[in-house]
């Protein structure tokens, strides 16, 4: 349901199926006040359909926070409607009128602080088993469904009308106006300690029952007398409260010291103690109804003995009245004791009826009593009981027990009773009284939780800040490194350019040396062309002239020796021409080859200055790179300090505040406690000689003064008469006037007399009521001394704390970065290391690779006939 709709709107179906439409006025009648509290107010009602007595809870929902309060109103009925126990208080329905929500339920009276008032004593074991079994019944119920009570307390813990419980349902935020101070001394410590978060589970229900049985058996719970501020850091500071008494078996003593186990893990949940022994011993059915009978005859006893009282009072203020009015009025109590009862017992119930704060009458369980004047014995009422809580109601009773009629005479009793409103007077002005103490514990605890809503607000602020740093630096580094992936990438090419460039220019040097070899070999043949011709003309004329010196050879002979010399010197100029041609070639082929080889290496040179030129590239790329990998962890190292300061400084100052206030908070409640003593004393002066007891003595003074002006003036009487006549009757009027004169003198000495001790009386009593009351002031300087004392150490305990959570948080934090640092370290070292691995293997592959075509270049070399290659152009 969204908070943006408007409060008491039904225009969502699944809303306004929870809510009759009938004007609930016009249902109910008989309307009276019977419990007022911080929620608002809770009736008696009759239902004019069935005349069947209802309970209905009124709950406003206007004004501030009005979303708020429709909201928890919604929850409240939806988790009413939900529940389906045999234990649970029927839910009758809710109905909506002038911006208010009737919830109306089953009307039930009673509750276990009632017994206890009534009795002045603890409870006996037996008793008190079979209430926590209930008790326990009703809160395994609530678990099981994911529920907490979290408010468990003795008001809702059982009723006299043979019920056992009644809980506040879950979840405790249904209520915008929480009452805290009550159910201080219930918390559990985790609660107190979560006071900030609120995050705890159904195991603080089972510290309240622990609680709980420690109030049955002790009639008080522990620190019930210290300030709720007080209590507070009480328990959260010292060991778990257990059983002061020795008459208690082991069991209890087990089952309590389970249920206060400090450690939330090491408590039992409330399925696991419904088999504990404590609860599972054997036990009379009717235990719960032999103590509801118990009670009732103390409730009759104590209201016959306080009829009797205020009548004696009554009579003794009117002791001149005739004394047949006494003996009647004596009669009357003897007689009317049934109608005293129900008289007493209707008003006193005002206190303890369905949903009702506290009960504090001493007479307030005797409601029944009523219809004993009227009808046959009643055992109890109705097995209802419910208690004011700030959210719905769920409460476990006994079922089965009464019939009809008994609940048809507890209707007609309360038809005819007369429901008088001092107790809701009462609970008002004690609503009022507490509102002082419990605005300043809502304060308190919204301090707390502002407190943490501004440090999670800057934890989560410095979050932010330190993600989007982080996402900043991994921007920056994952710039870097796709920049040094573009310039590897952009020298890769580079460096296949270059390569493809210098192929084509070693093919183009290879084609210009060879056709420069090619150019000179052609000159060199042309020349040696030249010379042959030279030489053959040359070596003609010789032969012909030698021809021409031997004039005796025929002709014919010459002709044929010429021809056959011109042929050999061709022949032999054809040979060393093919030869000339066959070294041409052979040295082209092999400067052709060594060239290659030279380029070859050439090549592989230019490979090796590339790959270093790479390879020292990506050096200088990781250096940079760790390098801006270290001035980032120096970086968030920083930033991280700085938020881990700001974080601690402001939890420190909340702190101070915090206990700024509670110290506040402490010296306004001892100055309220002395301010309301002196209130106290100061209405005790006033009203001493008001006192009952003052009032008799001073009555009694008086009335022995009474008594003796009453002798005197018998005597006086009887001593004038023997004067009278044993004086001559002319001397009678001396002797009166002197024995009136002495008479006088008498009653002077005797009013003086009454005098002096009506002072000295009052003297007494003003010294002894200033006495007790500076022995109180003593008492509560000590008391209020004591709670100051355990608010410095519990304060010097949370700060002790505080500063050992941050000494270790830096420590921690140390650690992190010292960690991340070696990490980083360690990392970078890696890094270097398969960065150094892989620039040798590279170098050592690129040199194999490059002695292998080396190697076959050679080997085709050999196989081609160069074995003359220089051995000096390898490299």
């Amino acid at each position: 349901m969204p908070s943006t709709v408007r409060a008491g709107s039904l225009k969502d179906p699944d809303v306004a199926e929870l809510f009759f439409k009938e004007d609930p006025e016009k249902l109910f009648s008989d309307l009276r006040e019977i419990g007022h509290g911080s929620f608002g107010a809770v009736y008696f009602a009759r239902d004019v359909r069935s005349t069947e007595v209802v309970a209905i809870k009124k709950m406003s929902y206007s004004g501030k926070q009005s979303n708020e309060k429709w909201q928890d109103i919604i929850k409240e009925v939806k988790f009413l409607q939900r529940i389906q126990h045999p234990n649970s208080i029927e839910y009758k329905g809710c109905y909506l009128r002038e911006h208010t929500a009737w919830l109306v339920m089953e009307y039930c009276l009673g509750s276990a602080s009632d017994v206890l008032e009534v009795h002045k004593n603890p409870l006996q074991e037996m008793e008190i088993a079979a209430i926590t079994h209930g008790a326990l019944q009703g809160l395994a119920y609530l678990h099981s469904h994911n529920m907490i009570h979290s408010s468990l307390s003795l008001s809702v813990s059982v009723s006299v009308s043979l019920s056992l419980l009644a809980l506040p349902p879950p979840p405790l935020s249904l209520s915008p106006c929480s009452s805290p101070s009550p159910s201080i001394s219930r918390m559990a410590p985790e609660v107190i300690l979560a006071m900030d978060e609120g995050q705890y589970d159904g195991k603080v229900d089972v510290w309240s029952l622990g609680i709980t049985c420690v109030e049955l058996a002790e009639r008080k719970p522990p620190l019930f007398n210290m300030n709720a501020m007080s209590a507070l850091y009480h328990i959260a500071q010292n060991e778990s409260p257990t059983l002061q008494s020795s008459d208690w078996t082991d069991y209890f003593r087990n089952f309590v010291d389970s249920c206060l186990q400090k450690i939330p893990q090491d408590r039992p949940k409330s399925d696991h103690l419904l088999n504990h022994a404590f609860v599972q011993r054997e036990r009379p059915d009717s235990v719960l109804m032999d103590l509801i009978l118990r009670t009732k005859e103390a409730v009759r006893e104590l209201d016959n003995l306080q009829y009797r009282k205020m009548k004696k009072i009554l009579f003794q203020e009117a002791h001149n009245g005739p004394q047949a009015e006494t003996q009647d009025g004596d009669e009357e109590v003897e007689h009317g004791a049934g109608r005293t009862d129900t008289v007493n017992s209707v008003g006193s119930n005002q206190s303890i009826p369905s949903m009702s704060i506290s009960s504090q009458s001493s007479s307030v369980n005797s409601l029944n009593e009523a219809a004993q004047d009227d009808h046959s014995e009643l055992d109890l009422m109705e097995g209802d009981h419910t208690v004011m809580s700030n959210s719905s109601v769920i409460h476990l009773k006994l079922v089965g027990l009464l019939h009809t009629e008994v609940m048809m005479a507890r209707e007609n009793s309360l038809s005819r009773s007369t429901f008088l409103p001092p107790q809701v007077t009462r609970e008002m002005q004690e609503h009022e009284q507490d509102s002082e103490l419990r605005e300043q514990m809502s304060g308190y605890k919204r301090m707390r939780r502002q407190h943490q809503k501004h440090l999670m607000g800057l934890e989560n602020k410095l979050k932010a800040e330190m993600d989007e740093h982080r996402l900043r630096l991994d921007k920056e580094l994952e710039s870097q490194r796709n920049s040094f992936a573009q310039e590897i990438e952009k020298l890769v090419k580079r460096h296949q350019a270059a390569m493809e460039k210098d192929a084509k220019t070693f093919n183009n040097d290879e084609k210009k040396f060879q056709q420069h070899i090619q150019v000179q070999q052609k000159k060199e043949l042309s020349s040696f062309l030249e010379s042959q011709k030279r030489e053959y003309k040359l070596r003609k004329e010789q032969l012909k002239e030698e021809l021409s010196e031997n004039q005796s050879t025929p002709k014919k002979e010459k002709q044929e020796w010429l021809s056959k010399q011109k042929e050999n010197i061709q022949h032999f100029q054809a040979e060393e021409e093919a030869n000339l041609l066959r070294r041409q070639r052979q040295y082209l082929e092999l400067e052709c080859r060594r060239f290659k080889r030279r380029i070859l290496i050439a090549r592989h040179n230019v490979e090796q200055d590339l790959a270093r030129e790479e390879l020292n590239k990506r050096q200088t790329q990781k250096d940079l790179e760790h390098a801006m990998l270290l001035r980032h962890h120096e970086s968030m190292q920083e930033l991280e300090f700085r938020h881990l300061g700001t974080i601690q400084k402001m939890r420190a100052e909340l702190i101070r505040t915090q206990h700024q206030t509670e110290l506040t908070n402490q010296l306004e409640y001892n100055k309220r406690r002395e301010r309301e003593l002196r209130r106290k004393h100061v209405m005790e002066v006033r009203q001493q000689p008001k006192s009952l007891k003052v009032r008799n003595t001073q009555t009694l003074i008086k009335k022995q003064f009474q008594d003796t002006c009453k002798i005197q003036t018998r005597q006086y009487k009887a001593l004038r008469n023997h004067l009278l006549e044993s004086t001559p009757k002319a001397d009678h009027k001396a002797v009166l006037k002197r024995l009136k004169e002495e008479q006088t003198r008498k009653l002077a000495i005797l009013a003086e007399q009454y005098d002096h001790s009506i002072n000295n009386m009052l003297s007494t009593q003003a010294l002894r009521l200033d006495e007790a009351q500076e022995g109180e002031c003593q008492v509560l300087r000590q008391q209020l001394q004591q709670e100051l004392e355990l608010l410095n150490a519990y304060q010097s305990k949370i700060k002790m704390q505080t500063e050992a959570q941050h000494d270790r948080e830096r420590r921690d934090l140390e650690q992190r970065v010292s960690l991340r640092r070696a990490l980083l370290e360690h990392k970078i070292e890696e890094e270097m290391l398969s960065l150094q691995k892989e620039r040798v293997e590279r170098i050592r592959s690129l040199l194999e690779r490059q002695a292998r075509e080396i190697e076959a270049f050679d080997s085709e070399s050999m196989r081609l006939g160069f074995s003359n290659m220089t051995p000096n152009d390898d490299y």
